[in-house]
């Protein structure tokens, strides 16, 4: 109905439609399947069509940089719970056995400015920090490569 479902994949690109209550399409994001928007945005554009709302939910209070303690050193890899390539990054060091520590970027403060700092300003999930050696996305070889040059 919309235009973004791929016939011939058979999926649709990750898309946000936010409607109005009398069925006005106000707010349009189409995105790669793998790239997740900023919320903020979003919400922001539900705050301004439904003010009331806004009001019984208001935005979190700004974080406060100096309060922020994301890991550092060893492999971290920074997720969403939803993510398909966080899952596939989550079976991989399972099955080969590797240790990581998981920030997932929606709950940790913080956490979601980094990795748009690290990413040109998306929040590309998954990104890695494996003892500073940034990856944005999951490429089985470079992280692989990545965790041996730090094995050195």
């Amino acid at each position: 109905m919309y235009g973004v479902f791929r016939e011939p994949e058979g999926r649709s690109e990750r898309a946000i439609f936010v409607i109005d209550k009398r069925g006005n399409i106000r707010y349009i994001d189409i995105h790669d399947i793998d790239h997740q928007p900023d919320n903020d945005v979003v919400l922001e554009v539900l705050r301004r069509i439904d003010p009331e709302a806004a009001l019984r939910n208001p935005p979190p209070p700004p974080i406060n940089p100096d309060e922020i303690r994301l890991p550092l050193g060893g492999v971290v890899m920074y997720c969403t719970r939803w993510c398909p390539g966080c899952r596939r990054a989550r079976a991989w060091f399972q099955s080969n056995q590797i240790d990581y520590i998981e920030v997932d970027i929606d709950v940790t403060p913080g956490a979601a400015d980094q990795v748009k700092k690290w990413a040109n300003g998306t929040r590309s999930t998954p990104t890695f920090d494996i003892d500073g050696t940034i990856l944005v996305g999951f490429d089985e070889k470079k992280v692989e490569k990545a965790i041996k040059e730090k094995a050195k």
